[in-house]
């Protein structure tokens, strides 16, 4: 009997690795695996090369984990609105102890490990406009994401690694409040950020004093369902916040000030926000808040993804 299992094993292994996958996650059990979580529970711990996971269409519910001794996990999807990745907690939904999970809590997903990235997915948080419910959670070092959706309102995307890099490539970003947030250098080069109904804050970064880069944004389009004016760029969530948008087309959504101290004067001369030739309706350099900038095209270089990055290239595999 166990001769025969892992012959079979090793049989959808070497299937898998046929198309260039390592292993592949299928709902009807085409694959190694019919969850997500188990083929990340298969990949071995503190592996030096990568590990490619296929995952078949389908809409997988399950609060997810990739922890830390897995690195090097790359998944990608079959059909990036057809592959889903989606849990339903949020803020005050209660834990076996009848405590509230909490912000960091409610993730859909927590990723540990360092060097992932995925393609071609959607990750969701389908709890709804129940307050913070966290869809991706990362801490890992070097994680980057390509033409992938985050789905949620409240706290979407929480960039959590302190020091982590991050980098996402032609991606779908929605929400409401704070929906991008975190601590984490984030660069995010040709996405569409969506703003849902209700008006808000799109970014509320934490940005250490220690870390010269937070949050920037490369050729991004600002967009949404929501009223005029009624978006600020960003908030500072901890004093030293740091976000800049670079060549970003602004919807009219975006408020002519830009930004918000979030209730503290000392934020204006800790945080830095700064734009460097927005374009759109909600681009209004002259009625910005005075602590902002408008950079020059000699300060502009400052923001390259190489140097935000720390020469750290997300574009080679």
């Amino acid at each position: 009997m166990k001769k025969t299992l892992a012959l079979f094993c090793l049989s959808w292994l070497l299937l898998g690795r046929a198309f260039g996958y390592d292993f592949v996650v299928a709902q009807d059990g085409s694959g190694q695996f019919r969850t997500v979580q188990e083929a990340f529970n298969a990949v071995p711990d503190f592996r030096k090369k990568v590990t490619t996971i296929f995952i078949k269409k389908g809409t997988y519910k399950e609060k997810l984990i990739l922890a830390g001794s897995k690195n090097f996990v790359k998944i990608i999807g079959e059909d990036l609105n057809q592959t889903v990745l989606t849990y339903d907690d949020y803020n005050q939904k209660k834990n076996i102890f009848g405590e509230d999970k909490g912000t960091s809590g409610s993730s859909s997903i927590y990723i540990y490990g360092g060097d992932f990235s995925a393609e071609n997915i959607t990750f969701q948080n389908s709890s709804g406009p129940v307050g913070q419910a966290v869809a991706v959670w990362v801490a890992g070092d070097k994680a980057r994401f390509k033409n992938c959706r985050f789905l949620g309102f409240q706290d979407t995307l929480y960039t959590f690694g302190y020091g982590s890099r991050q980098y996402y490539k032609n991606c779908y970003i929605e929400g409401t409040t704070d929906f991008i947030f975190g601590s984490s250098t984030a660069f995010f080069e040709d996405c569409t950020i969506f703003c849902k109904k209700g008006g808000s804050f799109v970014t509320a970064a934490s940005t250490p004093d220690s870390v010269r880069y937070g949050y920037v944004f490369k050729n991004c389009k600002i967009t949404g369902e929501t009223p005029a004016a009624s978006y600020y760029l960003g908030r500072p969530w901890r004093p030293y916040a740091k976000t800049v948008y670079l060549n970003c087309e602004l919807g009219d959504l975006i408020k002519p000030e830009g930004w918000d101290p979030w209730g503290s004067e000392s934020n204006k001369k800790t945080a830095y926000y700064a734009e460097y030739q927005s374009k759109g309706k909600g681009a209004a350099p002259k009625q910005r808040v005075p602590w902002s900038h408008q950079l020059t095209a000699a300060e502009a270089e400052q923001y390259s993804r190489d140097k935000v990055l720390r020469n750290w290239n997300p574009t080679l595999d």
